[in-house]
């Protein structure tokens, strides 16, 4: 299974094991959907940690796989699976930390933005390549790990963010080095769990219910120009001179 996940003293694992780059087919982003909803169904669970193997937590979408797939059956199908999956996430009725490692691309922005917080090796970069690739989305979630002017230059220019900048702005809850990540997650983890759960689950409700930042409704009107993009023509363009690898095409 590229998506798994195991349950041990009411804290969760799931982990994404999609090499060589963590870039997530549709089916994978389902997968991770599946995941959660299930988790939620556990009484007894009271954290969970969203992690990946390999050299980086993930890659964005699988854009070969966008590019071979004819019509818009891709991105309505990855439209909705994204959705589904940060939205699954950032309701899940527990806590969820992202531990990550390496490079945190769109997608990956979603999914860590989706959930509660976050700790992150030294060589963690996030990132929201969109722009280059003729679409958008993920600024809404990218919205609470930066500043409000970071998050435009970020996606204007499609650069990176260090997790030490993200530390610097208190983003992170620990910045560890790689070797330490998985330990650090799971001490946060076991923090967590050694709460009253009724009273942690009801501290997630309250959190999600007082949250600035209305994920569901802003991504969704973010994928709303991606789809125009599409139809235009724009969307399709840009990740063709990516996997040619002329980064350098525009209109």
């Amino acid at each position: 299974m590229s998506i798994h996940h195991t349950v041990e003293n009411g804290i969760a694992e799931v982990v994404i094991d999609c090499p060589p780059v963590n870039a997530l087919k549709v089916s994978e982003v389902w997968a991770i959907r599946d995941t959660f909803a299930e988790l939620s169904e556990d009484d007894e669970l009271r954290v969970v940690i969203l992690t990946s193997t390999g050299k980086g937590f993930n890659g964005g979408a699988d854009i070969k796989e966008m590019q071979s797939t004819p019509g818009f059956e891709y991105s309505l199908g990855s439209g909705a699976a994204c959705y589904a999956a940060f939205d699954q996430i950032y309701r899940t009725p527990v806590p969820v930390i992202a531990a990550v490692n390496g490079y945190c691309m769109g997608l990956g922005v979603g999914l860590v933005g989706s959930c509660d917080f976050v700790v992150a090796s030294t060589t963690a970069r996030f990132a929201l390549p969109e722009v280059d690739r003729g679409a958008l989305g993920c600024a809404s979630h990218l919205a609470k790990l930066v500043p409000p002017m970071r998050l435009r230059q970020m996606t204007f220019t499609c650069e990176p963010v260090t997790a030490q900048e993200l530390a610097a702005w208190g983003s992170l809850y620990r910045l560890v080095e790689p070797d330490e990540l998985a330990a650090a997650a799971r001490e946060a983890a076991e923090k967590v769990a050694t709460k009253r759960r009724r009273v942690v689950r009801a501290a997630k409700a309250a959190l999600n219910g007082i949250d600035i930042y209305a994920l569901d409704v802003n991504y969704r009107f973010e994928q709303g120009f991606t789809y125009e993009l599409n139809l235009a023509g724009d969307g399709d363009a840009a990740r063709d001179a990516f996997v040619r690898g002329d980064a350098s095409a525009t209109d």
